[in-house]
């Protein structure tokens, strides 16, 4: 089965093929990491065309490894290697109220309270204490996610974020 599905979530990529019998590294933007192989099948991006396929996998020590089907081998696994890894939305488990997946807030324009525009959520990342938001804009702009003290509110329906965040920091 191929599809191409701009509504399909990346979740990590292939670093590269693991030993000689297909198996494959993976980085995984998912928490825990070992997560990634829980959401069979994968669809895996070579080209423009992503490729859907079964997966199994496990966690070992600081790598996630993957057995993908149809790989039997360490070439057919090398192919593999920087091709990103998508799942369907629906594979992934409901949000209480107020929780939210980093997918979902990526591309969300964000605004002050007095709604002054700050910019659109180009990214996240994950630092030690709080998650934190990468805005593209007049200018690139870190602000902390944090519900209640910053985010003030996250309106997915309109894809507008609310801050309570000065202009000038």
């Amino acid at each position: 089965m191929s599809q191409h599905d701009d509504d399909l979530i990346c979740v990590g990529h292939i670093l590269g093929s693991q030993g000689v019998k297909g198996w494959v590294r993976v980085f995984s933007n998912t928490s825990p990491r070992e997560n990634i192989v829980s959401y069979s099948p994968w669809f895996i991006e070579q080209g423009n065309v992503q490729q859907a396929t079964a997966v199994q996998g496990r966690r070992q020590g600081k790598n996630v490894l993957a057995r993908l089907e149809g790989v039997e081998d360490r070439t057919q696994a090398d192919e593999l290697t920087g091709c990103r890894i998508f799942i369907n939305p629906q594979q992934l488990p409901r949000l209480e109220a107020g929780e939210y997946y980093w997918s979902d807030l990526v591309g969300l324009a964000v605004e002050t309270v007095q709604g002054e525009p700050l910019g659109v959520i180009a990214s996240m990342m994950e630092t030690g204490a709080d998650d934190v938001m990468v805005l593209s804009g007049e200018r690139e702009r870190l602000i902390p996610f944090v519900i209640d003290q910053i985010v003030r509110q996250v309106d997915l329906d309109n894809q507008r974020l609310v801050v309570d965040w000065s202009p000038e920091y």
